[in-house]
């Protein structure tokens, strides 16, 4: 939880000192920082001793403010059955009326009318540019298409109603340098679109950008196609939503993996995944929705600063493993709209923590599990502000299955409640786990 970095920070350094003053064994803290040019070494931390932790340190800290927002009643944040249409699910495109143009270097490529326009050759400086009506559809069918540019987008979306970039043969789309903008609409995207905007297919598509690589100021989705993204910012980003049903997705970046965010309404800016396979190699985030993130299928593989993070972060199925060095899954207090709540209620989730000042769940409001499977491996397992029901599922915590769900806000062995202000021995709770008996809510 990254507003109580430094509460957490002063207290490694204040026990370290109180340790050394009283000449208590064993008594060192863990917590290591993570280094600025790459990420620390993932651990598999041992479950800390009963009795190593420090008097006086468990439940909450000085300055700590407590979450009294309602529990959720674990239904969909989204409804799935609404998101896609029939032809965001088309992968094969009907060309029997398509319209089909090779693109030549230098010469830009600007369609007016609805329609499907089959792209394919090698060019250098291109832009396939979309300019039409506000109730126009328009489908980009990608055979072959290699695009590199040095500073403008290869698609750009001015206006429709809504395009779709279905890819049947394998195509590139490349962009090396810095971008320019167009007028006062900062076009800083390999594709660029303005309005709602659907990647499908059935072949490979290949994106490097300088900045982003794909970027939609309205509804961005994946059906379909395979896709090998590398970025120096983000790779997916929307202002309304990212919502994912099919694909094979690699995301290499420097930024967020997938981003949503709209600082207009903040009901909008969220992320859905019901299917496909994603790897993301990010920098910062991996999944990062400021109102929401809900996981219902799929399988994700997330190596990233903080795996996931919205407001409400939901996993109702899939199979999801991270591996970070910040938190692997926050539920940070970004949208008015949403509780505060990190839930779990079906499919998988494994999570490898860095060392150091790391939390595997950490949620500024809530935690509610009634199913599924989470296993951690890390020095602190849970960190939340509210409450936490646990009614099903299996929590798993290197490698002990826990009954309740302890509450470590100070982050690895050695700082849980003793005697004092803190449950029982340790970390309290569970053998060596944090947080008191009764805290987290036991299993019923």
């Amino acid at each position: 939880m990254k507003n109580r970095n430094w509460i957490k920070k002063l207290a490694v350094v204040l026990a370290a000192a109180l340790c050394a003053a009283l000449g208590l064994m064993g008594c060192a803290s863990n917590t290591v920082a993570a280094p600025e040019d790459a990420a620390p070494d993932l651990v598999a931390a041992a479950t800390p001793d009963a009795g190593s932790g420090m008097p006086g340190f468990g439940g909450m800290m000085p300055g700590d403010e407590s979450y009294t927002g309602e529990m959720p009643d674990g239904s969909p944040l989204v409804n799935a059955d609404e998101l896609f249409s029939e032809r965001d699910l088309e992968q094969e495109p009907d060309l029997s009326e398509a319209v089909f143009l090779t693109v030549k270097s230098g010469e830009d490529l600007t369609l007016t009318q609805a329609g499907v326009y089959v792209l394919s050759g090698t060019a250098g400086n291109v832009t396939v540019i979309v300019d039409a009506a506000d109730d126009a559809k328009v489908r980009l069918v990608l055979d072959g298409l290699d695009l590199t540019n040095e500073d403008f987008p290869c698609i750009y979306v001015k206006n429709a109603d809504k395009v779709f970039v279905t890819t049947v043969s394998d195509s590139s789309l490349s962009v090396t340098g810095a971008f320019r903008s167009d007028g006062d609409t900062t076009t800083d995207a390999v594709i660029f679109s303005k309005d709602d905007l659907t990647l499908s297919g059935t072949a490979k598509l290949t994106i490097s950008s300088s900045q982003h690589a794909v970027v939609s100021k309205d509804d961005l989705k994946i059906t379909g196609g395979s896709y090998e993204i590398t970025a120096a910012d983000k790779g997916l980003k929307a202002k309304d939503s990212v919502r994912i049903a099919g694909g094979e997705i690699a995301l290499s970046t420097g930024d967020d993996g997938i981003h949503a965010e709209n600082d207009e309404d903040d009901s909008l800016g969220w992320v859905y995944l019901g299917g496909g396979a994603l790897t993301i190699d990010a920098g910062d985030d991996g999944i990062h929705g400021e109102a929401f993130v809900q996981i219902d299928g799929g399988t994700l593989d997330i190596k990233a600063g903080e795996g996931i993070e919205g407001t409400a972060v939901q996993i109702n199925g899939g199979e999801i493993s991270i591996e970070s060095w910040d938190d692997g899954v926050n539920a940070a207090n970004k949208s008015s709209a949403y509780p505060v709540c990190f839930q779990m209620h079906g499919g998988s989730l494994t999570i490898v923590m860095g060392a150091g000042d790391t939390d595997g769940i950490d949620s500024n409001g809530n935690i509610l599990i009634t199913g599924g499977l989470i296993d951690i491996t890390g020095n602190s397992s849970f960190d939340y502000n509210g409450a936490a029901q646990f009614t099903g599922g299996i929590v798993i915590v290197n490698g002990q299955e826990l009954s309740e769900i302890p509450n470590q806000m100070m982050g690895g062995p050695g700082m849980g409640g003793g005697p004092g202000m803190g449950g029982g021995p340790g970390m309290g709770g569970g053998p060596g786990m944090g947080g008191e008996p009764g805290q987290g809510g036991g299993r019923r």
